[in-house]
């Protein structure tokens, strides 16, 4: 059902409700039109219509009637109502008094009016120049490796979400946040040192704590050769070529990483408007501001040499250490200084994408913005935690990559992803826009809170079974009928407010489509409401079905030419909100398959 829709059934139920009120002499100065549009919901089984509403029950009380009584007063109302007749075809009371409302089928149909309107932005809200200001910081890998399918999960979850936030209406921003400061860049440097000088990965004297894959190897070369790299964002680096320079060699490989990372990004589609560095926090002296903050507000206190936060006033199961002994801070404390940069840049609403593993620093960084008194809101910034994928490969279980040595990269995935076999089972080619639709689809198909397993087989199969091709597949067959019938989405579109042709539209798989249709306002709205990008794969998938159901139940290219002109105009919505919904994902849409 369409929100306008549903805000015009709110206006009769609202009048009938008070109507009624009247005539027991009653006043419900309570029950205005946002409280009955609020108790309009869509029931959980089909049989009972389209939308129901309880407000029988809330009224018992005030009207001293029976809930069934009032229903069906209610009902009678609205049934006696000719302008209402247009909208709604049936009017039900069931059980303890709820009403039942279904639809009538050109109601049903205005969606495709709507969607002719609104071709490329149907379900999407406008951003207002005072809308919210959101920043979503995802991937924010370490720049000590190739990206694994864990920071892919977490670029196409991020990625998916701004696009949901973006079309409901808010400001969005995509942030990575780099951590290029620490013990594990140190070890990165070190292990590229070693390397350099020769000292392979299976000598006593390479760093017991080093990285040991292949592309370490790959940047010690790089560096012997005296290369120029450079980041996304930053300058570039040339080598000097000197073994013996640790600084030196941690910054170009940081940069040689950054810039891997850069490349796997947009094989994978994902851009971002910023990224920030870690060691800025400390160059700037915003993590030595933010620690002098926390001692002033009274929050901190010393211990065994050490500076800890005491963050059991903010709800932390425990307080936590700040400054270690040695003088080092924990890393919780540069996240804190992170966080009210983002306060500080106008971003009243911020979304971290993170693993599971990083579920302990909500409570100690939510506490250290607390305790600093700034304004910034108790539960700032939302999280997103999501579980690690496991990759499944002709049966078995994928868990290294020869490349990065200990895990799957992102760049791995897509490349099987999009692997294409000659009849001898030999792989002749990579489709990257296969591979990277497979991979954004699969990663963003489940909860991020679920545990995930990719299989490659899936991604590769051409059936539906495999939901990305079952989506794409039902784009692809839209647009095959629309050429068989020799016209276009945008010219059938224009034919759209004919009133003769949404009429035609009366048969059961076609009044199911419609629906699901009218449900995509709604999805986006609950895919930004529930931060749940995963509610738009589910949804691609619905809709993917009903079409199917639909073109196997009725035939497009009748000789009736009214009727088949009202079933193209509906295939030409479904190819529109496919390749909308699709877009979202940041997945093609193609034409044929």
């Amino acid at each position: 059902m369409l929100e306008s829709q549903r805000q015009q059934l709110a206006s009769f139920l609202h009048d009938a409700v008070h109507a009624l009120a009247r005539e027991q002499s009653k006043a419900l100065p309570d029950i205005d039109l946002a409280t009955v549009a609020s108790a309009l919901e869509k029931p959980r089984q089909s049989e009972h219509g389209d939308i129901a509403t309880n407000i029988a029950l809330r009224l018992a009380k005030p009207l001293g009637m029976p809930p069934p009584k009032i229903g069906q007063e209610i009902a009678a109302a609205l049934r006696a109502s000719p302008a209402l007749a247009a909208l709604v075809e049936s009017i039900e009371v069931a059980g303890p008094g709820f009403i039942n409302f279904r639809l009538a089928h050109v109601a049903r149909a205005q969606v495709l009016a709507l969607i002719a309107a609104n071709p490329q932005t149907f379900g999407m809200q406008p951003i207002a120049a005072d809308a919210p200001h959101v920043l979503i910081e995802f991937v924010s890998a370490n720049p000590t490796g190739p990206l694994h399918v864990g920071h892919g999960r977490q670029a196409a979850l991020g990625d998916t979400l701004a696009a949901m936030l973006s079309a409901s209406g808010l400001r969005v921003s995509r942030e990575f946040y780099y951590n290029d400061a620490g013990a594990q860049i140190n070890n990165l440097a070190i292990s590229v040192q070693a390397r350099a000088k020769g000292i392979s990965t299976d000598d006593p004297a390479f760093p017991a704590d080093g990285y040991r894959g292949d592309y370490i190897s790959d940047i010690a070369q790089a560096y012997l050769n005296k290369e120029t790299v450079r980041a996304f964002d930053g300058e570039p680096i040339t080598s000097n070529g000197d073994v013996e320079d640790l600084e030196e060699i941690r910054r170009f490989a940081v940069t040689y990483l950054r810039h891997e990372q850069d490349l796997d990004l947009r094989a994978f589609g994902v851009a971002f408007d910023r990224y920030y560095l870690e060691s800025s926090l400390y160059s700037d002296g915003r993590v030595g501001a933010t620690v002098d903050a926390l001692v002033k507000s009274g929050h901190t206190y010393e211990h065994e040499g050490a500076l800890w936060l005491r963050s059991t006033d903010f709800g932390d199961d425990k307080d936590r250490v700040m400054r270690k002994s040695d003088g080092s801070y924990t890393y919780f404390v540069p996240d804190v200084a992170y966080h009210v940069t983002k306060w500080e840049r106008g971003f009243s609403k911020a979304i971290n994408i993170q693993g599971s593993d990083h579920h302990g620093t909500i409570a100690r960084v939510r506490a250290g913005l607390q305790a600093l008194n700034i304004g910034i809101p108790k539960g700032f910034p939302d999280y997103v935690l999501h579980k690690m994928v496991t990759v499944m490969r002709g049966g078995q279980e994928v868990k290294i990559s020869k490349r990065a040595g200990s895990y799957v990269t992102l760049r791995d995935l897509i490349t099987w992803s999009g692997e294409i076999e000659d009849p001898t089972d030999k792989i002749i080619a990579v489709d990257e826009q296969r591979g990277r639709d497979a991979v954004r689809f699969f990663l963003v198909s489940r909860k991020a809170d679920s545990e995930f397993t990719f299989d490659v087989d899936l991604a590769l199969s051409r059936s539906e079974d495999n939901p990305v091709y079952y989506v794409q597949y039902a784009h692809a067959r839209c647009c095959s009928v629309l050429a068989q019938a020799n016209v276009d989405a945008a010219q059938i579109l224009g034919q759209a407010a004919a009133a003769s042709l949404l009429g035609q539209l009366s048969a059961p798989k076609e009044q199911a489509l419609l629906n699901r249709l009218s449900a995509f306002p709604e999805v986006i709205q609950d895919c930004a409401k529930e931060l749940s990008p995963h509610l738009m794969a589910f949804y691609l998938r619905d809709l993917a079905a009903d079409f199917h159901g639909f073109y196997n139940s009725e035939r497009v290219l009748v000789d009736d030419a009214v009727l088949k002109s009202a079933r193209l105009l509906l295939v030409a919505a479904t190819s529109q909100v496919l390749r909308l919904g699709l877009g979202l994902l940041g997945v093609s849409a193609p034409v044929r398959m």
